[in-house]
C-alpha cells in the first residue's frame, strides 16, 4: 500500500524512500497524541490534581468527576480532534498508508503520553476521532453502537468496548477492510486500557453512567 504514501512527489516511492517520511509522521503524531488536554483544562479551571481525583485517569470521564461539565466537554472534543486532525491532514497530504501510521501513533501518544510520564487516557475519544477521519459511516455506526449499549446497560466502559470491537465488523460491509490492520491495534489498546473496567464488569461492580 506504499504507492499512495507521498502525494507531493512525482513518482511513487519505494519502501526505503518512504520510511523517513513514515518515521517523521509517526513521531509528530505521537507528540500530538501526547498532549494531555484533561490535565491542561483541570489546571485552567482550577479543578485540582486530576491524577488524584476519581480513577486518576486524565480523560474526559474523569474530568467530569470534578463536577465541571465544560472542562469535561472540552477535554472530550479536543482528545477526539487529536485523532481526527492528525489522520485527516496526513491522509490529505501523504495518502492512506501514512494516515494509518499516524492513527496508530497518535493513539499510542494518548495512551502513553510523554508529557505525563506515560500515564494517559483510555483512548475512546481519540479512537472515535481517528475513525471519523478514516470513514464517516464507520464513525456513525460505532457511535450508534455506543449509544445503544449505553442506553441498554448504562455502563460507559461496556459501550466503549463493544463499539470499538464492532468497528472491526463494520469494515467489511462498508468496504473499508483495508483499514483493518489499523483498527486491530486500536481495539487492543482500548481493551488493555479498560482492563480494570473489564474486571469490574465481570464482578458486576462497574458503576453506571452518572454515578
Amino acid at each position: 500500500m506504499l504507492p499512495d504514501l507521498i502525494r507531493i512527489g512525482a513518482a511513487a516511492p519505494g519502501f526505503y524512500q518512504a520510511f523517513p517520511w513514515l518515521a517523521i509522521i509517526s513521531m509528530v503524531s505521537y507528540f500530538l497524541g501526547s498532549i494531555p488536554f484533561g490535565i491542561i483544562f483541570s489546571k485552567l479551571f482550577n479543578l485540582g490534581n486530576l491524577t488524584e481525583i476519581g480513577s486518576g485517569n486524565i480523560g474526559a470521564t474523569n474530568v467530569l468527576r470534578t463536577g465541571n461539565k465544560l472542562a469535561a466537554l472540552l477535554t472530550l472534543v479536543l482528545d477526539g480532534l487529536k485523532g481526527f486532525v492528525s489522520v485527516y491532514l496526513v491522509y490529505e497530504f501523504f495518502g492512506l498508508t501514512a494516515a494509518q501510521f499516524s492513527g496508530v501513533f497518535v493513539f499510542i501518544g494518548h495512551l502513553l503520553p510523554i508529557f505525563n510520564r506515560f500515564k494517559g487516557g483510555k483512548g475512546v475519544a481519540t479512537f472515535f476521532g481517528i475513525i471519523a477521519a478514516l470513514n464517516l459511516w464507520l464513525f456513525l455506526c460505532c457511535a450508534c453502537t455506543w449509544l445503544v449499549i449505553a442506553f441498554l446497560f448504562k455502563r460507559s466502559s461496556l459501550s466503549s468496548l463493544v463499539a470499538s470491537f464492532t468497528s472491526l465488523c463494520f469494515t467489511y460491509p462498508l468496504g473499508i477492510q483495508h483499514n483493518i490492520w489499523l483498527l486491530i491495534p486500536l481495539v487492543i489498546g482500548i481493551f488493555v486500557s479498560h482492563r480494570t473496567n473489564i474486571v469490574r464488569l465481570v464482578k458486576g461492580s462497574e458503576p453506571k453512567i452518572g454515578k
